[in-house]
């Protein structure tokens, strides 16, 4: 799995033009294929008129799933720039659509792969990237008297809390990078006496 990715923070639009053809790229993050098609469709709807929206997704960290369209611009001149430009800044969970208002001016196919290129890679440099790495989800279980403490000296520490479920003891939910397991386990048995219990569990990415 990868270590890191990078997507955007929330959906945006970024408008160049380039011999009077006006490009919009709209950007939005996707958890899914279908939450990707979705955005790519409600785009298509809010440019109906539009001469082209050509769109390119990546999903998955691994970018297991990329997929392109050209919409009627000739073959390799829109979508797949799109996304080798997604793929070359290393966005994943991205989906991108370049809307294109045509203003009289062919670009020719040298012109097009760069204006549609070039959209989607100002449109990242004006929306901003954040950063998503790669941790281990584990549970602390302490009892009440001592859980204040252990919660608040984890925020203290910079440790990512996910979540905190009360019943006969309390349960803390915590992201953690896996070569820090072995050093936090000694930690918690430090500041709680031995008394807490800690397991470990699967993956998942969370802010940088």
């Amino acid at each position: 799995m990868q270590d890191e990715y990078r997507t955007v923070p929330r959906a945006g639009v970024h408008e160049t033009e380039v011999n009077r053809s006006r490009f919009l790229c709209a950007l939005a993050p996707a958890a899914t294929e279908q939450e990707a098609q979705e955005f790519v469709a409600a785009v298509r709807t809010e440019h109906a008129d539009a001469t082209h929206n050509c769109w390119a997704y990546v999903i998955g960290a691994d970018a297991s799933v990329q997929k392109a369209s050209d919409d009627g611009e000739p073959g390799g001149t829109a979508g797949v720039p799109m996304l080798q430009m997604l793929l070359r800044r290393d966005m994943r969970y991205v989906v991108a659509v370049v809307t294109r208002y045509y203003g009289g001016v062919k670009l020719g196919a040298g012109g097009l792969i760069r204006a549609y290129g070039g959209a989607v890679g100002e449109a990242l440099d004006a929306l901003g990237t954040v950063t998503r790495r790669r941790f281990r989800l584990a549970t602390v279980t302490v009892d009440h008297q001592r859980a204040g403490k252990v919660q608040n000296d984890l925020r203290a520490t910079g440790r990512t809390v996910r979540d905190v479920h009360y019943a006969e003891a309390v349960t803390i939910e915590i992201g953690l990078p896996d070569a820090d397991v072995a050093a936090f386990r000694a930690w918690l048995a430090d500041i709680t006496a031995g008394t807490a219990r800690f397991e470990t569990g699967g993956e998942s990415y969370g802010d940088a």
